[in-house]
């Protein structure tokens, strides 16, 4: 979009940005190109297939919309909207976003029920509004380029732009370095934004404006819903996640479901038994023959059996990861630390080529009902009474936090001290005036005065859910092979729910996610609901050596490193021998795999044709 008003869009541009993102909707393409602006859209057709083609308009043609995702409640929708007097074109669920603006402009919102990214366009004014979904489920990044906005769902689009450049953002190497993941609106890529969950961007006269539409907001401590009777609040749950399930099998193609093992994606998956009994589940599993250690068939299967879906076990290989893992950093447009996405591609693979587009997962669960670790850690340390903070960490918390009580993760006041061990002397020069530990990356308001468990659910909302478990690892994933993914846990109304829930029935003692244990007893078996916590894991830095140790050695080889000017020459080869000298197992809990980490944004430098600082 020319913000200058003086411009003319090239379709050809556009064509380009929409090849890149084939893999996300295979079915259509479609593109409106006028004045100063263009839209396009690539489509998943999941709801009324061979309708529905976008972009959508309104009645008069004013409006035009490009949307990416689902909106679970349009039924609903459509007959409240149609009641005053509005006309629908198609049997899809993405038109209703127009009637809702004309009926309430862009608090449209307030009303969805779903995960989306949505381009609206007012072609009587110009006006531009970007949106995306509460919980950040969908991505959508933008950049402006002079006088030009570009935006688009993945990164690799944006950068196809004629206009575009192609760097690093220094902060957003240390974000993920420092945090699980990368927090909105930084990317890896210097100048590109991602629009954080619950966030609205308007262009208006060439002026870009942003604000939050929606954020989680737990009550202050004392205010949550009052419980008289346990298991009314289970009851109450049950109700609530059913109706989220049921939602979620609206499609007009097969849905099936990742069965991991745990007690999430069992959950789920006995949901939908309960709610449609008869419906012809198909569940998805990784199996690793090879490593015990890892394997959770023998979970898989008890529900599989319980459920009697079609059980689709895909073997993977751990030699695969190699060969998969410049794959995985190109649709991840992000460095990583761990392994497990080259799973959930081999997952979302076999899903397409079984015919199930569309897969239901767990993720939000650990988040809302206190199932890390790190849960049981804040309370076994509230329990020993007050912690001692160096002057660092205690400054580092009130600058992330605002409250130096405030626990997440790591010990931040070492933070800068670990990351000199590895980056360069460049980048730590750049990151002298701004880095990750800077400035709060979340709205510190949320954390005040509310529940240490709530305190830390919110922050793993917003540093590793989003961006991270919901971006890198659960959207871009299943993107590869065209699969829709949805998370009943984070439904609007689950959320709500799960908000008011006092923090004793997420952790009671030191018992995580009780209230869905409670919830399961009748629906699941008992050895996965007892079952230790058990997350998705795969190799790290040790075995990728042991596989392919030239190619590794090739990519990280101290010219090379010194060349791209990010990492230290001297600490990455240090890394690469400690690793050579240590098992080739599972590396489960490898959160800082440095070596993984600059090996990966090797990768990516290399895939996105950067040449370095």
């Amino acid at each position: 979009m020319d913000l200058s008003g003086q411009g003319s869009a090239d379709p050809k541009v556009l064509e380009a940005m929409l090849q890149t993102l084939v893999h996300r909707g295979p079915d259509a393409q479609g593109m409106l190109v006028e004045k100063g602006w263009a839209i396009g859209m690539r489509r998943l057709s999941i709801i009324d297939p061979t309708g529905s083609e976008q972009p959508l308009y309104n009645e008069d043609r004013s409006l035009a919309l490009v949307g990416n995702g689902e909106i679970y409640n349009y039924v609903e929708l459509r007959e409240q909207l149609r009641a005053r007097g509005h006309v629908f074109r198609s049997n899809g669920d993405m038109e209703v976003i127009l009637h809702l603006y004309e009926e309430y402009g862009a608090d449209l919102t307030d009303h969805l029920n779903g995960q989306f990214s949505l381009a609206l366009l007012d072609r009587r004014s110009g006006r531009l509004w970007l949106f995306r979904d509460q919980m950040g489920i969908t991505p959508l990044h933008y950049a402006v380029f002079g006088n030009t906005l570009v935006f688009a769902s993945e990164i690799k689009a944006i950068l196809q732009h004629p206009a575009a450049y192609r760097a690093i953002d220094p902060i957003g190497l240390d974000q993920v370095l420092c945090f699980p993941g990368l927090v909105s609106p930084r990317t890896m890529f210097k100048g590109v934004c991602s629009l954080p969950a619950g966030h609205r961007l308007l262009v208006e006269g060439g002026q870009i404006t942003e604000d939050v539409f929606w954020d989680m907001d737990y009550p202050v401590q004392g205010a949550q819903l009052q419980v008289a009777d346990e298991r009314e609040v289970i009851e109450q749950f049950l109700g609530v996640f059913d109706a989220a399930v049921a939602r979620r099998l609206r499609a007009d193609v097969p849905v099936g479901l990742y069965l991991s093992g745990g007690l999430d994606s069992s959950f789920v998956a006995a949901s939908v038994k309960a709610v449609a009994p008869d419906y012809p589940l198909t569940t998805f599993s990784v199996v690793f023959p090879e490593n015990r250690a890892i394997n959770e068939r023998v979970y898989q299967l008890l529900m599989a059996r319980q459920l009697g879906s079609r059980h689709i076990e895909i073997a993977f290989e751990q030699e695969r990861i190699a060969k998969v893992l410049p794959d995985m950093v190109w649709h991840s447009e992000c460095p990583v630390t761990e392994t497990y996405n080259t799973c959930t591609m081999a997952m979302a693979a076999a899903a397409r080529a079984h015919g199930v587009p569309v897969v239901l997962g767990g993720e939000g669960a650990d988040e809302l009902l206190a199932g890390y670790p790190g849960y049981r850690f804040d309370a076994f340390s509230r329990q020993r009474g007050s912690e001692a903070l160096s002057q660092e960490e205690a400054f580092a918390r009130e600058q992330l936090w605002g409250n130096a009580n405030v626990r997440y993760e790591r010990h931040y006041g070492d933070y800068r001290a670990f990351r000199r061990r590895f980056l360069s002397a460049d980048v730590e020069h750049l990151l002298l005036a701004e880095d990750s530990l800077s400035r709060p990356v979340i709205d510190v308001a949320k954390v005040q005065g509310r529940h240490p468990i709530d305190q830390r659910s919110y922050l793993d909302l917003k540093l590793r859910l989003a961006d991270h478990l919901l971006g890198d690892h659960g959207d871009r994933m299943n993107m590869v092979s065209s699969i829709e993914g949805r998370f009943p846990f984070l439904d609007p109304e689950v959320v709500e729910f799960l908000r008011r829930v006092p923090p004793h029935l997420k952790l009671n003692g030191m018992d995580e996610k009780y209230l869905l244990k409670q919830a399961a007893i009748a629906r699941v078996p008992k050895a996965i609901i007892q079952r230790e916590k058990f997350g998705f894991r795969a190799p790290g830095s040790s075995f990728l050596l042991a596989q392919n140790r030239e190619w590794i050695h090739d990519m990280l080889a101290p010219e090379r490193v010194a060349r791209e000017g990010f990492f230290d020459a001297k600490a990455i080869s240090a890394e690469l021998r400690r690793h050579e000298n240590s098992s080739a197992g599972a590396n489960p809990h490898a959160d800082d795999d440095i070596l993984l980490f600059a090996l990966s944004f090797s990768i990516l430098l290399e895939k996105f044709s950067i040449k370095g600082l």
